[in-house]
């Protein structure tokens, strides 16, 4: 396993509901800014119910931050979290 040197941060944007979370989506794939849909890590959901987030790359974070500013969805926080994603996950061989 890699060390943790902070370059696989990603962003995740926590929901209190699927709704908001889907309005947002669909605000962010019409301005063409990459996302996807995951499961909010239990480390950073706290006592949210919604265990949807939204996970956005470290150099799509600033046109994101200028979407929530400008089109004022509603969401519960961005947290960063680092090393969520294993790219060697469910190989065997």
């Amino acid at each position: 396993m890699a060390a943790n040197d902070g370059s696989d941060v990603r962003y995740y944007i926590l929901f209190d509901n699927y709704t908001h979370g889907f309005a947002l989506q669909a605000i962010l794939k019409e301005e063409g800014i990459k996302n996807r849909i995951a499961p909010a890590p239990r480390a950073i959901q706290g006592d949210l119910t919604c265990g949807m987030s939204l996970l956005i790359e470290p150099e799509d974070l600033p046109a994101v931050e200028k979407v929530l500013e400008e089109k004022k969805p509603t969401y519960h926080a961005i947290r960063p979290l680092a090393g969520q994603i294993n790219p060697r996950r469910d190989r065997y061989c």
